[in-house]
């Protein structure tokens, strides 16, 4: 069995860590902190035979995460805007050179 390389599939900007650069990032890094810090308590207190460790660090997946789970609006409409201009600049993709060749 041959093994792929599936690195090129990742998305790095995922596991990066958000800066608190601006008052919204400030909030949200808070805000995302607090409640994983309470899910990890939670954790710990029902399953004491390996605790869960977190170094405090929030990565913007973490906040998708948290975002999805309280307000999936929010990431549905910026979902559905990227699948739109996508699909849009696919077809402009195919139908602009077939046009220079007619030209």
């Amino acid at each position: 069995m041959t093994d792929y390389d599936n690195s090129y599939l990742e998305n790095k900007t995922l596991k990066e860590e958000v800066n608190k650069d601006t008052p919204i990032k400030e909030w949200l890094v808070n805000y995302v902190g607090t409640e994983f810090l309470s899910e990890v308590e939670r954790i710990n207190a029902e399953d004491t035979e390996e605790p869960l460790e977190w170094d405090g660090s929030i990565t913007v997946e973490m906040i998708i995460e948290m975002m999805a789970k309280e307000f999936p609006e929010f990431l549905m409409a910026v979902a559905e805007e990227n699948f739109i201009r996508g699909y849009a600049q696919a077809m402009a993709d195919v139908y602009e050179p077939k046009q220079a060749v007619e030209e």
